[in-house]
């Protein structure tokens, strides 16, 4: 099949390519759905840049979910909840976003903010997350990690444990992060685990056949929940000094950046970059972006859309930014590149 044209040849092709291998139950729905035209007309009726597939069968599921209506098992159903709710259906589709991956990141943040602590030689640190989706990446000291070469960080003990695979010849530093004394998530539109709603349509975003990644977001949220932070909500550029702030003294402000640049322009990072410059405080930056994504972080010998991050460092009244290591699925491969100290 070409490219698709129409919005049932798009629902078709995220049928029978984009999502059969991770969930056959959305794959035999979407088909469903781009065969019939009452399914395609209230598609339709939601604006044009919220009509993909992901975004309307999350819909469907978070009304199920709600028990607003059946159980998203079955094709017919799903045809008939979206002919019969269309209203309902484009109201949560134009309101939310679809967030299929809002996991933690652990596996590259852990040791990645460990050496920011360790090079600034901070005791303490207050973590601000930007762009941060549910937050998440503010409990990475209280996730458990084991990589395949045996090496361990984290907490053993955790319900969220995560894993990954290491690239390459070093081995990742196993430096514990220091105590953490804030955690501030800012985000134009961040989601708040312990609000039903929200965690609902996390849930939602998820396949309803898709169990095992069901059970590590139940997971996710637990640990969440049980890991107080506060959550900004608005422009990231003009809430980072309040996020800043709310860091005690003597603490080390600890940005995060994962994979949440690239929704930022070209002028927004240069100022984002300013932002963290002109603290009055010294700042440690931790990016893992796409290769060219996060501003001043260098690029040695990486080509843009290569397939892999970088993750980076800088301080805002240190040594010049650094790449500390290259990672591939989201984490799940890592190639630590940064000496011992």
């Amino acid at each position: 099949m070409g490219r698709p044209r129409t919005l049932a040849e798009r629902y078709r092709h995220f049928g029978e390519v984009e999502i059969a291998e991770t969930s056959p139950l959305y794959a035999r729905i979407a088909v469903a759905l781009s065969e019939s035209d009452a399914a395609m007309r209230a598609v339709e009726s939601a604006p044009a840049c919220r009509r993909a597939p992901a975004l309307v069968l999350a819909a469907l599921h978070d009304l199920a979910l709600a028990g607003r209506a059946p159980a998203l098992t079955r094709a017919d159903a799903a045809v008939e909840t979206l002919r019969t709710m269309t209203d309902a259906v484009v109201d949560i589709v134009t309101r939310r976003r679809h967030r299929p991956d809002e996991t933690a990141r652990a596996t590259v943040l852990h040791p990645t903010v460990a050496e920011a602590a360790h090079r600034v030689g901070a005791a303490a640190i207050g973590l601000v997350d930007v762009g941060c989706g549910a937050a998440f990446d503010l409990g990475v000291d209280r996730v458990g990690i084991t990589y395949d070469d045996g090496r361990t960080l984290g907490d053993a003990s955790s319900p969220v444990q995560q894993s990954a695979t290491v690239v390459g010849d070093r081995p990742v530093p196993t430096l514990a992060i220091p105590e953490v004394v804030a955690r501030v998530g800012v985000d134009r539109d961040p989601l708040d685990v312990t609000d039903a709603d929200d965690a609902r349509w996390l849930r939602a975003c998820l396949a309803p056949d898709q169990h095992e990644r069901a059970a590590r977001l139940d997971a996710e949220i637990a640990l969440a929940r049980a890991t107080p932070r506060v959550l900004l909500r608005g422009d990231p550029l003009d809430l980072l000094p309040d996020a800043l702030a709310r860091v005690p003294d003597g603490a080390l402000p600890v940005v995060t950046t994962t994979w949440a640049l690239s929704a930022f322009s070209l002028e927004q990072r240069r100022v984002f970059l300013e932002r963290l410059q002109q603290a009055r405080r010294p700042v440690a930056w931790v990016s893992v972006e796409g290769v060219g994504v996060a501003p001043s972080i260098p690029t040695p010998g990486d080509r843009p859309a290569s397939g892999h991050s970088l993750l980076g460092l800088a301080t805002n009244d240190g040594p010049a930014p650094t790449v500390l290591g290259r990672c591939w699925s989201r984490g799940r491969l890592l190639s630590w590149l940064a000496a011992p100290r």
